[in-house]
């Protein structure tokens, strides 16, 4: 029988570079034919064909209220007919900035952008400018979204693809990143006693989401914590998967670590375009107009963008609602455990908050090296088995998973039951 995901792919590919405007998209590392998308309704979304998945991608985590949440669809519509984009301030991005800076901690000041990539880029800049130092040091499989300096044994599509750099990126950039192995406390030290008065910054995925989900130790982040204080570096949280996504402070919330900048982007756009970078006032009034570090955006702090994002937080930090979130997304997690280990298959699953990744081996990985280590075309055979059965997860072994608040019993004892099925038939 036809299918009109496989006409539409053929029909992107004309016009699109690859098919698709964003690489793991294309189902390169798992193989076949990605699903477009025709509508989303709480856990569930509905491909070209009318083909209804339970959906634990979440556009790659923002919708944590859920496809279509009523009340922020009302809160677009509702901006969207006074003005689709100013250039010019308006209230909702001061009210924005206003909830940031009293839900996350150490953040002083915030500037809205329109992207995670946009946000670590500006972090880098601030810090190298607050410093008047050169290099970054960012961790093996961390991604940072796609500026030149971060595409460097990458996470995310970088991985998916088997690029760990990207063409186009001119050794001399690339020679001012110093990449080091994640949790890797030891290297850290010494990377720090050998050049630390040329780090300007350290960027960390204080729970790396882009190389599955890999949380970095406790003793790793404090560690990274002493040294960057130590030496005069700024630290730097990637937050932009894992702020409001793992509880209501995020993940430094949840290891009591307080970096220097902080970015944010998913969760806070709602579904829409938005990031933010913020943290330390005085290393946030070196940014323009204030200082002389520049950064700009025309479409910054779009007033339609930022009223999805409002109205996203606002339920997302009520009382209770991680606590909620945090026992569906484990109970996911036992339940795939579960049916694999009844099978005797190697699996392992962890979480934190709506945000999950498993893996075919014994242990859930601490390092970029036992993520690789996993046994990727086991992933690849069930990722088909589940699309087959109705569940959509993300199409990379690389990739983090989110539950959203929508996910109710019906749907998470209906994945369990399609695991079991996967696995019995294995």
């Amino acid at each position: 029988m036809s299918s009109r995901n496989d006409t539409l792919f053929a029909r992107a590919q004309q016009t699109i570079p690859g098919g698709v405007n964003s690489p793991v998209r294309a189902f390169r590392a798992v193989g076949g034919t990605p699903r477009f998308f025709a509508r989303g309704e709480g856990p569930y979304v509905w491909d070209a064909d009318g083909k209804r998945y339970i959906d634990y991608v979440g556009s790659w985590g923002p919708l944590v209220l859920g496809h279509a949440d009523p009340d922020v669809v009302g809160a677009v519509c509702e901006a969207a007919r006074h003005g689709l984009s100013f250039g010019a301030p308006t209230e909702a991005e001061i009210e924005m900035a206003e909830l940031l800076v009293k839900a996350v901690p150490g953040m002083d000041l915030v500037r809205l952008v329109s992207s995670g990539t946009e946000a670590t880029m500006t972090a880098l800049r601030l810090a190298r400018g607050f410093t008047g130092r050169p290099k970054i040091v960012k961790f093996e499989g961390c991604y940072h979204g796609h500026a030149d300096s971060l595409l460097v044994k990458a996470g995310s599509g970088a991985l998916t693809l088997g690029n760990p750099s990207s063409a186009g990126v001119p050794p001399e950039i690339a020679g001012h990143t110093v990449v080091l192995a994640f949790n890797d406390t030891a290297e850290l030290a010494d990377t720090f006693a050998a050049i630390g008065g040329d780090i300007a910054g350290v960027i960390v995925e204080p729970i790396a989401g882009n190389m599955n989900f890999v949380p970095a130790t406790p003793e790793f982040l404090a560690t990274l914590r002493e040294l960057c204080t130590k030496h005069g570096a700024v630290l730097i949280f990637d937050e932009v998967m894992t702020g409001f996504r793992v509880g209501p402070q995020g993940a430094q919330g949840l290891y009591g670590i307080r970096p220097d900048l902080v970015t944010l982007g998913k969760v806070i756009g709602g579904g829409m375009p938005v990031g933010a970078v913020g943290g330390r006032r005085d290393i946030m009034e070196r940014i323009a107009p204030l200082g002389p570090v520049y950064q700009a955006g025309t479409l910054s702090g779009n007033p339609v963008a930022v009223a999805a994002g409002l109205a996203t937080l606002k339920k997302v930090l009520a009382p209770g609602f991680f606590d909620a979130l945090g026992a569906k997304t484990k109970r996911l997690c036992d339940a795939l455990t579960a049916a694999a280990r009844e099978r005797g298959i190697p699996f392992s699953a962890a979480s934190a908050g709506g945000m999950f990744g498993f893996f075919f081996r014994e242990t859930p990985p601490a390092s970029f090296a036992e993520v690789m280590a996993a046994d990727k075309a086991a992933f690849n055979r069930f990722f088909h088995a589940a699309l087959a059965a109705g569940l959509y997860f993300a199409p990379s072994a690389f990739e983090a998973g989110f539950v959203s608040a929508a996910h109710g019993d019906a749907e998470l004892d209906a994945t369990a039951e399609a695991a079991q099925g996967i696995f019995a038939a294995w």
